[in-house]
């Protein structure tokens, strides 16, 4: 039995499974080290999954989360894991290993996330060989739910949207000038309220304004990140809630680009289930 875990910078999706038996799920916050202490994440796991695996026999638990790449910051999510769930095992990753594997499995690929943040990478069934860096939502994370509600409140506020939708989202969220710019310059985690706006834009999304600023902000994210890889030779694949509830926008970008996209799944956790269930080797058989 293993437990899988798929962490964005907004949660962690725990899933114990036995094969492809789902056993238990449970969801917990971000776990992003850049952002959160071993301390702070190992009483979480404490509280919230210990409690409910304690009871099974672990042979290895596989996470994948953003801000993971590096060993120094994975590190943290190790001991985190290990102060809290006996296993011989702990592998981890970055979460766009986890999209790659969820998403491509053992065939080669460009595996793309669009959630919060966006990322992206040339995946040779087995391991990331290329990735042109995500460098965050001032400096790149094109065609994220960040950038995306940067890029609409900037054009709400200097008045290039459609009449009337400015005021629309100005009372539907009871903010005013001062309020956003207070959250997206004072307050902690600018990045998560930007992209809470998603929902005004997927309710408006016949607008004209609204449609462009999207098809605008998935063909930055083709031209400056899928177009580095190999994409006329490989499909490229997606996941993330911003590619999932956008899929319509997403695919007509890519296709007047003549990329050739595959799958879009809302979360790669289905495909790394599938993917473990045929591709883990228990301890003792390694």
């Amino acid at each position: 039995m293993i437990l899988l875990a798929d962490g964005g910078s907004t949660k962690v999706d725990w899933r114990l499974v036995e094969g492809s038996k789902e056993i238990k799920q449970i969801s917990t916050k971000g776990s992003n080290p850049f952002f959160r202490t071993r301390e702070d994440i190992s009483e979480e796991i404490k509280t919230r999954i210990k409690p409910i695996v304690e009871k099974y026999v672990i042979d290895a638990v596989f996470f994948f989360g953003a801000g993971c790449a590096s060993p120094e910051k994975s590190i943290v999510i190790r001991d985190a894991i290990a102060d809290n769930i006996k296993t011989p095992y702990i592998e981890v990753d970055s979460d766009l290993l986890a999209a790659a594997k969820g998403l491509c499995g053992t065939n080669k690929g460009i595996a793309c996330i669009l959630g919060t943040g966006s990322n992206s990478c040339y995946y040779d069934g087995t391991d990331i060989k290329e990735n042109v860096s995500p460098l965050g939502y001032i400096l790149g994370d094109e065609g994220s739910g960040a950038v995306i509600g940067r890029l609409f409140v900037g054009a709400c506020l200097k008045n290039q949207l459609t009449k009337g939708l400015k005021e629309k989202f100005l009372k539907e969220f009871d903010l005013n000038i001062p309020d956003i710019l207070d959250m997206v310059y004072k307050q902690p985690m600018a990045n998560r309220f930007l992209a809470s706006l998603s929902p005004f834009l997927v309710e408006n999304i016949q607008d004209k304004t609204i449609y462009m600023l999207i098809y605008n902000a998935f063909n930055d994210f083709f031209v400056k990140n899928v177009m580095q890889y190999d994409y006329k030779n490989n499909e490229a694949h997606f996941t993330g809630s911003v590619a999932y509830y956008y899929q319509d926008i997403l695919r007509e970008a890519g296709s007047n680009l003549n990329i050739k996209i595959g799958t879009i799944a809302r979360s790669p956790m289905d495909g790394l289930i599938n993917y473990y269930a045929k591709e883990y080797q228990p301890i003792q058989n390694r």
